[in-house]
């Protein structure tokens, strides 16, 4: 059975096409499932500011992904530790969730690249079954690089001090609400996304006394940052949570009740999934030698850290997020700026 689904997941490198409109609007979006394993390259449409994209080139970039891929499985059985005695009960695998908007079909404007996910799922060895996941894993969106890498630079240049253009975020917070209140959506997913996200180097967070039984024990930020703004758009609020054996809190968006409308091993697979990325893309936080403290500061100049067998270019990433900020400026803001402003004004839920 196994063989098979994987076999399946494989065959599934297509485009699974819903053509009913969403609410309100005259767009719709497609979706596309690749298989994220040792055996991955990236294609021509991958958005490349991605994790698991930078982790898939180079000369080890298949040792690289199989090194990432037992990080998680070892990480999840940690976790999941009930009836699992050896600690080897449970498999992650990973579909890249690739979305395309289309926005008036009719005159051949659809398929323009918007978002890329992780969605897992989870097998278990002992039933020979397999469970359902949580998508929203290493989100990343053209239009949120455009916003962050091209927008926001260019709108504080020669100021003072910092600020946002009014309405920043608004666009991209109503394409994302668009995309999980679509057909599209609800036919693939059965559960809302969880974007797990890393902590901010210039914020404070506190441990409380609160402890829940997967996500470990919650932590509160001393102010609100430009990133839960920016998420608050999209309809998503935050918590803040650091799992057993964890070294540093993980921020968590979600959109309804994070404690009660997910599986404990649908949590677990976006904590080990997210976690294994951090500690390979932010070792000064995530696989930092210490753990933090009740009143906790992260910082990326920390030097007592561990580094993963995992070879990742960070510098690389951060030079295409700009590229693909400006890609999204040329391709979609710009050529289709009238029609989006009129349908943002428009939208409602």
């Amino acid at each position: 059975m196994k063989a098979n689904i994987q076999e399946d997941l494989r065959n599934k490198n297509q485009d699974i096409e819903n053509t009913q409109n969403t609410i309100n609007n005259d767009f719709a979006f497609t979706l596309k499932s690749t298989c994220l394993d040792e055996n991955y390259h990236p294609t021509g449409g991958t958005r490349l500011t991605t994790n698991f994209a930078n982790l898939a080139r180079g000369e080890n970039r298949q040792q690289n992904l199989r090194n990432a891929l037992n990080m998680i499985n070892n990480r999840f059985n940690s976790l999941a530790q009930l009836d699992n005695p050896k600690g080897d009960r449970y498999l992650v695998e990973l579909e890249i969730m690739t979305v395309t908007l289309n926005i008036d079909h009719k005159n051949g404007v659809d398929n323009l690249p918007m978002i890329e996910v992780l969605k897992t799922n989870i097998f278990d060895r002992k039933t020979n079954q397999y469970i359902d996941g949580v998508a929203g894993n290493n989100y990343s969106s053209y239009v949120r690089d455009y916003d962050f890498s091209v927008l926001l630079i260019d709108y504080n240049k020669d100021k003072p001090s910092f600020c946002v253009p009014e309405n920043y975020g608004d666009l991209h917070g109503k394409l994302y609400k668009c995309f999980v209140a679509s057909d599209t959506y609800k036919e693939h997913f059965k559960m809302s996304p969880i974007i797990c996200l890393s902590v901010s180097s210039n914020k404070t967070y506190t441990r409380t006394e609160y402890q829940h039984p997967v996500l470990g024990f919650e932590y509160q930020q001393d102010q609100y940052s430009l990133t839960d703004e920016y998420f608050a758009k999209m309809g998503l609020k935050v918590r803040f949570f650091m799992p057993a054996n964890s070294v540093a809190p993980m921020a968590f968006y979600h959109s309804g009740d994070l404690l009660s409308d997910y599986t404990d091993l649908g949590l677990i697979s976006s904590i080990s999934t997210m976690e294994t990325f951090q500690k390979i893309y932010r070792p000064e936080i995530y696989n930092a030698n210490s753990v933090a403290a009740k009143i906790y500061q992260p910082s990326l100049k920390h030097e007592d850290y561990s580094l993963t067998r995992v070879e990742y270019d960070r510098e690389e990433r951060s030079r295409l997020a700009v590229e693909q900020g400006k890609y999204c400026e040329e391709y979609f803001i710009k050529p289709y700026r009238d029609i989006l402003e009129q349908w943002s004004a428009n939208f409602t839920l």
